[in-house]
């Protein structure tokens, strides 16, 4: 998954058809629910003090915004392949670094939006400060980032490979 400067996210098949899956749950079903849970708490008397309650407005709140978040997303979204195995960082990319100074002290990720990310692998955003820098570099490069302390740090592209799941 990449985002383009034009507000275009590109998604493989398999990232879009789990995003659509998970609106229309959201959507649908998971509304459902949270509307039962929301009016079980309002039964159970004054609202002022009834933490169930706002803890499911607040729970229903924060599904909501996800709902609009993927739908934007999608809208925009176009399903395209996998990057290419061409040795230069893209979006989609299992990306593994070393950091200068220490060619030991290496750390391998994949390069997408959070909608992708999984617990197998660890993400970064392309809009991330290493993100940015390693992004459309070749293997054997050097990229450089900014830390969060606003020192610039170097690390060196070992290996750039799609990603698959």
């Amino acid at each position: 998954m990449t985002q383009t400067s034009d507000n275009v996210t590109w998604l493989t098949q398999e990232a879009y058809d789990q995003l659509k899956a998970e609106l229309e749950y959201l959507s649908g079903p998971a509304r459902t629910e949270i509307a039962a849970k929301i009016a079980a708490a309002r039964e159970e008397g004054d609202l002022r003090e009834n933490g169930g309650y706002h803890a499911a407005k607040e729970e229903q709140g924060k599904q909501e915004l996800r709902v609009r978040q993927l739908t934007q997303l999608l809208e925009s979204a176009k399903v395209g392949e996998a990057p290419a195995a061409t040795g230069v960082v893209a979006p989609g990319m299992v990306v593994t670094i070393a950091f200068d100074g220490d060619p030991d002290d290496t750390l391998s990720f994949l390069l997408a939006s959070r909608e992708y990310a999984s617990s197998d692998i660890e993400t970064y955003s392309p809009q991330s400060p290493l993100g940015t820098g390693v992004n459309g570099k070749k293997v054997g490069e050097d990229a450089e980032y900014e830390l969060p302390n606003g020192k610039k740090a170097m690390v060196r592209i070992l290996e750039a490979k799609p990603y698959t799941a």
